[in-house]
């Protein structure tokens, strides 16, 4: 859950250029293949914790992919993978129809993907036993947390890549579960609150342990220009601009950002509701209001926030897609009411809020926590107030 920019992605050596390609090739093949295997559990919600049982535990690896924007089916994520690979290889090709730039605009995407998925499989090894039949755990963060930040900041070195994976694995997930468990459930808090609380308390832990690892680079080191003298360009935020930031604000959480990846998530997670509508949102049966509060909520915070993307190149407006829009939709019934309110309030608060923390953050700590925070604080305080509204809920 990320920051980025509008610039041309930033070259690294043709060793690494090399090595991070065979990586991407390597994570789409395993890919394809797990997908292909577990069609007949394409939900991924079967497997509750048993690591004999390969087949669920690859599809549910398939399915975190999506799990951010609360879809949480297999198809979505193998079309966010497939959109950012062709938006990889389009970019190192001919940028004209590559849309945005990946990986925090740096364009290092195949390291950046190939280290949250690697952070993700080792948290669920390491904390998948917490699973049990009909109770759910915010296992999928360590894909859009502490792992992806760390090599954007660091760089797509192998030691900070093994030590972003090793990282997130091992302290996002028990701060989220610890999270959810002990202060959502108490306070009746819809539990995104605890798994992005999780994600910025692990990265704070993990980030500030960076000072003091002696094999980790200076942040920002690794860029052929420092990333304190890169300007970004002022984007035209015209209204075809618009849309197109709109549209790749729904992959900006997986560190994608791209509308490629956007759209080719969409379109699956809508065929896979054509197929099975119980298989999305949690089998709650809201994926199209959940949907239908996305869209409005990225295309009110572009609009809303324009001048500040032409300011500064990047403003969170994606905050609110993954946080407040879907989470009062599900809290509230999906009406008609939930929908709007939730999506504007969030595309009110969220940006600023996230870019007001993320300001404030020490150069060595990334700018997503200052987002992951503002998704925990903003959907805590607006969910609860919107149930107070009458007539909003179900």
């Amino acid at each position: 859950m990320t920051a980025s920019n509008a610039n041309g992605g930033v070259p690294v050596s043709r060793s690494a250029a090399r090595v991070t390609a065979a990586a991407g090739c390597a994570i789409f093949v395993v890919f394809v293949v797990v997908v292909a295997a577990t069609t007949s559990r394409s939900d991924g919600r079967q497997w509750a914790g048993d690591y004999t049982d390969v087949r669920g535990l690859a599809s549910w690896l398939v399915t975190a992919m999506s799990e951010p924007q609360f879809y949480a089916v297999a198809a979505a994520g193998l079309g966010l993978f497939l959109g950012g690979l062709f938006a990889h290889l389009a970019q190192r090709t001919s940028r004209r129809w590559a849309g945005f730039v990946q990986a925090c605009g740096t364009g290092i995407w195949p390291p950046v993907v190939g280290t949250a998925v690697v952070s993700l499989a080792l948290g669920l090894l390491a904390w998948g036993w917490t699973l049990r039949p009909g109770l759910w755990q915010p296992l999928f963060v360590p894909l859009v947390a502490t792992a992806p930040a760390m090599v954007v900041l660091y760089g797509p070195a192998l030691r900070v890549c093994v030590t972003a994976a090793v990282s997130g694995a091992l302290v996002t997930p028990p701060a989220s579960i610890l999270v959810v468990e002990y202060v959502c459930g108490p306070a009746h808090l819809p539990p995104v609150v605890g798994a992005t609380a999780g994600m910025w308390l692990g990265a704070l832990v993990a980030f500030g342990a960076c000072r003091f690892l002696p094999w980790m680079p200076p942040p920002g080191q690794w860029r052929s220009v420092p990333a304190a003298a890169v300007t970004p360009s002022a984007p035209s935020t015209s209204p075809w601009w618009v849309l197109r930031r709109a549209l790749a604000d729904f992959s900006e959480a997986q560190f994608f950002g791209n509308e490629w990846a956007s759209g080719a998530m969409l379109a699956a997670a809508v065929l896979a509701y054509l197929v099975s509508p119980s298989a999305l949102a949690y089998s709650t049966g809201l994926f199209l209001a959940v949907l239908a509060s996305q869209a409005l909520t990225a295309l009110a915070g572009v609009l809303m926030w324009r001048k500040k993307w032409r300011a500064l190149g990047f403003y969170p407006t994606f905050v609110p897609v993954v946080s407040v829009a879907p989470a009062t939709v599900l809290a509230l019934g999906g009406t008609v009411g939930s929908v709007v309110a939730g999506a504007l309030a969030g595309a009110l608060v969220g940006p600023p809020l996230a870019a007001a923390i993320s300001r404030r953050l020490p150069g060595s700590f990334h700018p997503f926590i200052g987002n992951v925070a503002s998704m925990s604080f903003s959907t805590a305080a607006i969910v609860p107030l919107l149930h107070l509204v009458p007539g909003i809920s179900s």
